[in-house]
């Protein structure tokens, strides 16, 4: 017997950094259900029933399809992983923060579905090029410091991968010591005269399901001094390429961090 008929055979992917990566494993056939929030790949929200939003879940449709396997992401997924589990559902919740944690993620993910040895070798090229984009940014004459805003009433900032990949694309988190909260509450910053103190070379914005604008952070009070809007130095990351746990992040995600800083630093370095 293979170790992919071993594998679930029906998954339901509450989130989307799981059905990207069965995506790009080939096994889209066992997935059965998507959050409604997946637009990574596009042609899943065609293919796939949307069975959940991040914090609430269709728990009678999801039953109905009979996964043998669910995934899902992070302690605000617990009440919906409870329900299921009481429902004789098997349930893989994962609480990757971190880059290494979201390698680790993919890797058991692709273990499961008996894909080890094919997620191995993407999972390398994915390292290679976090390698080689930090090797670039090593001869950087100087590196700009980030404000990475993932919220903007309140400010919240930046979470720890998105932190990590700023520092290996070329660039300074400069709420380095929020990044390590997991939940955006913890990364608040209630006073904004802290973000202007810190004067950011590059404010980044992924307002998480809401366009980011330019300039409405630029005419906040107080604000026209700080370098990054100085220099107009704003841009959006769309959530969906960085703040999904995912191979998003590791690749479209640290790319676009890394364009934005190259050209910064070849033009204020």
């Amino acid at each position: 017997m293979t170790p992919a008929a071993l594998a679930p055979q029906r998954i339901v992917c509450l989130t989307e950094e799981a059905t990207e990566w069965l995506y790009l494993l080939g096994q889209e056939q066992r997935i059965v259900g998507i959050s409604g929030y997946t637009v990574r790949p596009r042609r899943a929200r065609e293919e796939k029933p949307k069975v959940s939003a991040f914090l609430s879940a269709k728990i009678d449709k999801i039953l109905a399809l009979k996964p043998d396997c669910v995934f899902g992401f992070s302690d605000l997924q617990a009440d919906i992983a409870s329900l299921l589990i009481k429902a004789g559902v098997q349930v893989t919740i994962f609480n990757q923060r971190s880059v290494d944690e979201i390698f680790s993620m993919l890797y058991q993910v692709a273990a499961m579905v008996g894909e080890s040895d094919q997620g191995l070798v993407k999972l390398s090229a994915m390292r290679a090029e976090l390698e080689a984009i930090a090797h670039k940014a090593a001869s950087f004459k100087r590196r700009p410091k980030v404000f990475f805003e993932e919220w903007d009433e309140p400010h919240i900032s930046g979470i720890r991968w998105v932190s990590e990949l700023i520092g290996i694309a070329g660039g300074d988190d400069i709420f380095p010591e929020l990044a390590v909260q997991s939940l955006g509450k913890d990364r608040i910053i209630a006073d904004a005269q802290t973000i202007i103190d810190r004067a950011p070379d590059i404010i980044i914005g992924s307002w998480c399901g809401k366009k980011f604008r330019p300039e409405k952070v630029a005419a906040r009070p107080g604000w026209q001094d700080v370098p990054a809007v100085r220099n107009g130095q704003l841009f959006e990351i769309k959530s969906a390429d960085i703040l999904q746990p995912g191979p998003a992040a590791l690749t479209d995600g640290v790319a676009q961090l890394h364009r934005i800083i190259s050209q910064w630093e070849a033009e204020y370095a």
